[in-house]
């Protein structure tokens, strides 16, 4: 709710704990609806760097880090997904494997998936919002890039607050 009334941010939500199955996690899915949040699943392995040790973590805990390096290596209104900008590269495996119908499934249910492809590593495969209503704030890459440009109008806004309406404001 804070991040939506904000409206200047993504909320990344974990829908279930480590170990539920593809069920579950859709039905929690389906009590969100929103265009400022989204879900991954399954968790993923990666090292503790205070103990070196593997662990499982959930997935919010390493998609900012996509989303960042999506974001150097593109634009905020690129997916942050694909083998392209959507690897966890500090991710070692997925808990589970993922199917193409795993995929789907959880696609249409608003839950985007996180694979391990072979030669590729862990990755995300899905840019779906939590919003139920099909349009196209139903994608992650068009909430964020609406979320870019309120911040760049305001800017913009900022500097004529005061100004006289000419021609040129």
């Amino acid at each position: 709710n804070t991040v939506q009334n904000r409206g200047d941010a993504m909320a990344v939500i974990d829908l279930v704990k480590y170990g539920a199955n593809i069920n579950t996690v859709t039905t929690q899915a389906t009590s969100y609806d929103t265009s400022y949040a989204a879900s991954y699943w399954p968790w993923v392995k990666t090292v503790d760097p205070d103990t070196s040790k593997q662990v499982w973590v959930p997935a919010s805990t390493l998609i900012p880090g996509v989303y960042a390096f999506n974001d150097a290596v593109a634009e905020p209104w690129f997916a942050p997904a694909g083998i392209n900008r959507g690897v966890m590269s500090t991710a070692t495996r997925a808990e589970r494997y993922l199917t193409q119908g795993n995929r789907d499934i959880l696609y249409q249910n608003k839950v985007n998936g996180i694979v391990t492809f072979p030669n590729t590593g862990v990755t995300v495969f899905g840019q779906k919002t939590l919003q139920k209503r099909k349009s196209s704030l139903d994608r992650i890459n068009v909430r964020r890039l609406l979320i870019e440009l309120k911040v760049f109008i305001s800017e913009i806004a900022d500097t004529l607050v005061f100004e006289q309406n000419t021609v040129a404001t």
